[in-house]
């Protein structure tokens, strides 16, 4: 098969270290990594769109605003998203300018900061379910449990704040990310699963942000659908979906119908916190008309674009 136009979603290894790091330095290499594979499939002919998770950028500026609240106003999550969008955008343009450029390629990356619509009536505004930000000890958490915030157990990880996570309906931008990646751009977008934004009007003349944080993986299926891309590649940490996971019984999915991935899922075999997004967010994908869409790991992702001989591949039929 050929792909025509791809969206590519990023997982949080694409975008830190080995261990989780944040920092500066190993957000910039393991981003120069990616970009490496994504360049890659630019090189096959593919329009490539881009989108990337947040959760440990958008932690870390939380706990900056709570360090700073004495000195400086504490902004709101929807800041915080859109800030990180845009720095985490910056930083992929740069290193995959230099892989494209480095392959003898013309295109070159466009970063853009994307709001996601969301329901002001969804219930999921009042239920905070959304991981974000860094694992901590127990005794750590519980300072923030103390100010309000809402600390889940992650097991042997540690504690981590958990946000409210309304799901999305469209991606507002989706016109201009449409038009950049005609034009010839790969196109850096919708990070975070976008800025969520409620239409106070009905008309789209009265956006306005609200504190939550959207499932990245959801806004991606969202995305493709809005962008008619013909495929979706959700990039993760390992090779394949798997089901019986952590048993002796575990295996991996490889092509898969829509109904059986369906019922794995009413199984239970897929957490909420990790895989569950990611195979939800296939099935809406393929479910909505997308042809096909793929759960794999980012060294695999140019294989994914060309065929189904890697990760857990779904299709119409």
């Amino acid at each position: 098969m050929t792909s025509r136009r791809v969206v590519i979603a990023l997982g949080g290894n694409a975008m830190t270290g080995p261990d989780g790091s944040a920092t500066p330095e190993a957000q910039r290499t393991a981003i120069r990594e990616a970009a490496g594979h994504v360049a890659e499939v630019v090189a096959a002919g593919v329009e490539v769109v881009l989108t990337h998770g947040n959760g440990p950028q958008v932690g870390n500026l939380l706990v900056k605003n709570e360090l700073a609240a004495h000195v400086v106003p504490p902004v709101p999550l929807d800041w915080n998203v859109a800030q990180t969008q845009a720095t985490i955008a910056f930083t992929v343009a740069d290193e995959l300018d230099a892989a494209l450029a480095a392959r003898g390629l013309p295109q070159r990356t466009a970063g853009l900061v994307t709001r996601t619509l969301v329901d002001a009536a969804d219930p999921h505004l009042a239920e905070p379910s959304k991981p974000v930000g860094r694992f901590l000890p127990r005794e750590e958490a519980e300072r923030f449990l103390a100010l309000g915030q809402v600390w889940e157990d992650r097991g042997p990880r540690g504690w981590r704040r958990v946000v409210a996570s309304p799901e999305p309906r469209s991606v507002v931008d989706s016109p201009a990310i449409h038009a950049l990646a005609a034009a010839g751009f790969v196109v850096v977008c919708a990070g975070g699963g976008g800025i969520p934004v409620t239409d106070d009007g009905g008309d789209g003349a009265a956006l306005r942000g609200v504190e939550a944080v959207i499932d990245k993986d959801l806004t991606a299926a969202v995305l493709a659908r809005d962008l008619d891309a013909d495929t979706l590649v959700i990039a993760t940490d390992v090779p394949n979906v798997m089901v019986d996971f952590g048993t002796p019984a575990q295996r991996p999915l490889g092509r898969i119908t829509v109904a059986e991935l369906r019922a794995h899922a009413a199984d239970g075999q897929f957490a909420r916190g990790s895989m569950g997004p990611k195979v939800e967010a296939v099935l809406r994908f393929v479910e909505a008309g997308g042809e096909r869409a793929v759960v794999t790991s980012l060294e695999n992702i140019a294989d994914a674009v060309a065929g189904d001989a890697v990760g857990t591949v779904l299709t119409t039929d």
